[in-house]
């Protein structure tokens, strides 16, 4: 994967339907950036890299990221990009079935 493949929801925070929308038009392959930081510290009410609603926004997106790992839709991983500095990736797996993904069944599909 080369670094001009990888998309990046960046600058400025996103919110989790930027994350789905993206899914939903992507390929099996196709690599999204959807944070760089330290994710654990800048979730952090102690920490002071975010305001509080960034700071809200950020963990609904991080909390999405890993719900849709779990269901099997994207591969997450991390790169390091400096000292305490990582790029946050989901990448694209391939559709279970032919049919490619909506937005409005990713958020139906959570809420059952």
């Amino acid at each position: 994967m080369s670094a001009s493949s990888i998309q990046s929801l960046l600058p400025g925070l996103q919110t989790e339907i930027d994350l789905l929308a993206w899914l939903s038009q992507a390929e099996p392959g196709d690599a999204l950036e959807y944070h760089q930081g330290f994710l654990a510290l800048d979730r952090s009410p102690h920490a002071r890299t975010l305001g509080e609603r960034d700071r809200l926004a950020l963990g609904r997106l991080a909390r999405r990221a890993m719900w849709l790992a779990d269901q099997g839709l994207v591969h997450l991983l991390q790169r390091r990009v400096g000292r305490d500095r990582f790029s946050y990736l989901a990448i694209a797996r391939p559709w279970i079935g032919s049919v490619p993904l909506s937005v409005s069944t990713l958020i139906t599909e959570e809420a059952a």
